[in-house]
């Protein structure tokens, strides 16, 4: 997915307040995790920004589908055990008492029925009182088709123009982006498309309690300005 621009993810998204999303995860955990372990994975972790401060508090792990973000992720938290694996499938062979999942990946499942499979795989992975923090992605109601984004980063060194239109197939968000990269020796782009499933609620609610899941509490602003979801075991 981020093939090309891994490199550059963290600084594109510099301004993001990591420390400050991974406290209030876990002022949630505290409030509704009915487990004594600390033993947490974060599904879909990227870079791994989420975990460099969830670790603070917790035994925590991560994977992630795309390499070139989980060898960033290994390089930043040399010493944590990070997996190479899919949402829908993966199968780490251990359970924890957290699974959290941030920043919308979850919408990289594009079907719901790839949803399903990943709250099952979620539910697989989680003990008795354990608990599931998802961030979730727009949904059909909230998504904009039509629109074009930019980020930029303004470096000594390196300039970089992240621009993106949004579209929409069927129930799937389309996100063409288009990189201008500039360093001394040159200036090159490259293009990334995204596609991210739009679910509704009902949907989301419909594919964690059919796992063995009970939505808890749904934050409509959550970390940053979408859903976010926690759900809890039924024992």
């Amino acid at each position: 997915m981020f093939t090309k621009s891994a490199e550059f993810y963290d600084l594109i998204y510099a301004s993001k307040d990591y420390a400050g999303e991974s406290a209030y995860i876990h002022e949630l955990i505290q409030r509704y995790k009915r487990t004594v372990g600390s033993r947490l994975l974060d599904a879909a972790c990227g870079t791994g920004q989420h975990l460099r401060y969830l670790r603070r508090y917790y035994n925590a792990q991560g994977f992630d589908l795309d390499e070139e973000m989980l060898a960033i992720a290994h390089d930043r938290l040399p010493d944590l055990l990070l997996y190479h694996a899919d949402l829908a499938s993966f199968s780490l062979g251990k359970q924890f008492d957290v699974i959290t999942c941030l920043f919308s990946a979850i919408g990289y499942v594009e079907t719901e029925a790839r949803l399903q499979l990943a709250t099952e795989a979620f539910r697989r992975h989680l003990v008795k009182g354990g608990i599931l923090i998802f961030e979730a992605w727009f949904s059909p109601e909230e998504y904009v088709p039509d629109t074009v984004h930019a980020r930029f980063v303004d470096e000594p060194d390196l300039k970089i123009a992240r621009m993106n239109v949004s579209r929409i197939e069927g129930t799937v968000s389309v996100l063409d982006f288009r990189y201008m990269v500039a360093v001394a020796d040159g200036i090159f782009t490259f293009d990334e498309t995204h596609r991210l499933g739009l679910f509704t609620d009902e949907q989301y609610r419909r594919a964690v309690e059919r796992s063995g899941f009970k939505v808890v509490l749904r934050d409509p602003e959550g970390i940053s300005g979408r859903s976010l979801y926690i759900c809890e075991v039924v024992d």
